[in-house]
Order: C-alpha cells, then sequence, then structure tokens
C-alpha cells in the first residue's frame, strides 16, 4: 500500500487501473480526529498495477490547482518511521506494506507587506522550495523549476526567469506592470522537476495584489 500523506487531503482525481493493488487514501488531520473520539474514518481505495507505473494526481484547495505526475509501484517493504506511521494504520485492518508517493510539494517566500501586497513597477523577489514528506526516507532532489506569472487573471501568461539557489530552492524575479494594468493581482504558474521524473504544477489564481 502507498500513502498519498497528510499533504493530499484535496482529492479531484486519479487515474486507476484494471490491475489490482489497493492504494488507500486518508486525511491525516481527520484521521487524527476521527482516532481521538473513536470512530471510523472513510477510506478512498484505488486499483493500481504492481508493476512500475506513471500516474497523475489533481487536487484543488481554495482555488488553487495542483497536479502531480509520478511514478509508482508496489512497496516491497514499509517505509515511514515509527514516529510517523502509515495514515491507513490507523483506520484499515491489516492495510499491508506501506510508502509515501514521491509527491513534490512547493512552498512560497513572497517576501510581500503586511497586507499581502506588494509595489506595482519594477520587480519584485519570489522564492520557492520543493519538498517531499517527512516520511519519504530516500526523496529526490528538485532539479529544475519553470515560473510564469499573469496580470490578467490567467487569460495570458509569460515567463519568469528562475535562478537555482541552495538544494531545491529556487529564486526569481517578477516583473510587475502597473498597478491598472493588473487590477486583480498577480496569479503565479510554477512547474517542478526531480531527478526521479517526477513533476508538478500548481496554479495560484490570486498569490497577491499590487499597490
Amino acid at each position: 500500500m502507498t500513502d498519498m500523506g497528510k499533504e493530499t487531503d484535496p482529492m479531484n482525481a486519479a487515474e486507476p487501473s484494471r490491475w489490482r493493488r489497493t492504494v488507500k487514501l486518508a486525511a491525516a488531520a481527520a484521521v487524527a480526529t476521527l482516532a481521538l473520539v473513536g470512530c471510523k474514518a472513510d477510506v478512498i481505495a484505488y486499483d493500481l498495477p504492481a508493476e512500475s507505473a506513471r500516474y497523475t494526481f489533481q487536487a484543488e484547495t481554495n482555488g488553487v490547482r495542483t497536479a502531480w505526475e509520478y511514478t509508482s509501484d508496489r512497496p516491497t517493504k514499509t517505509d515511514t518511521p515509527t514516529s510517523q506511521p502509515c495514515v491507513a494504520d490507523a483506520v484499515v485492518k491489516d492495510p499491508g506494506v506501506c510508502r509515501p508517493e514521491p509527491l513534490i510539494f512547493l512552498r512560497y517566500d513572497l517576501g510581500l507587506g503586511l497586507d499581502n501586497t506588494s509595489e506595482a513597477g519594477g520587480s519584485h523577489p519570489v522564492t520557492v522550495t520543493g519538498y517531499y514528506q517527512d516520511r519519504l526516507s530516500r526523496p529526490p532532489t528538485v532539479t529544475g523549476l519553470r515560473m510564469e506569472a499573469s496580470f490578467d487573471g490567467g487569460k495570458t501568461w509569460q515567463r519568469v526567469g528562475t535562478r537555482a539557489e541552495k538544494q531545491n530552492t529556487f529564486s526569481a524575479r517578477v516583473p510587475h506592470p502597473r498597478r491598472d494594468k493588473a487590477p486583480e493581482g498577480v496569479a503565479l504558474r510554477v512547474t517542478a522537476t526531480d531527478s526521479a521524473g517526477n513533476t508538478v504544477e500548481q496554479t495560484i489564481p490570486q498569490a497577491y495584489r499590487l499597490r
């Protein structure tokens, strides 16, 4: 059994296969709450092939859309520390071996003011860090990051140059137009790739506004 982990709570779609392998997904926060009150949690199951295959997993939270593409196969042994057991262990009887999926997550340092805005005109520094679930014992390395910005609500996008900093971290400078040219604020679309060929594309419809 592979474990999507606590950060994949808002689930929209996955691509199951006719081959038999059950992957049980559950939200860790919900499991923790239900465990305290002694209730069972609903677990969503997908049939997946035992051999290595490529999957797409999509989620949307508060308008932020994320799509992962990753390679997964049947775990041969449990790969989670005892301090952070598999989510399904709390809600599934005999879930089998468990391993987190190698999903890339993104953390942003937007450097905004206290009102979550940035000055119009000029360019604005943004830092993006890729990371994985703590339980993944041998995470890949994020090798590339592409950034695009939109100032018209996502109708058009323009490429923003990025530069590799420390491991898994990239910096960029977003060129800001005049405030009246971006009435809906700044949207960001970021795509990251790691050394194992896994990818993530995340679209933030309104990352921040201009002042």
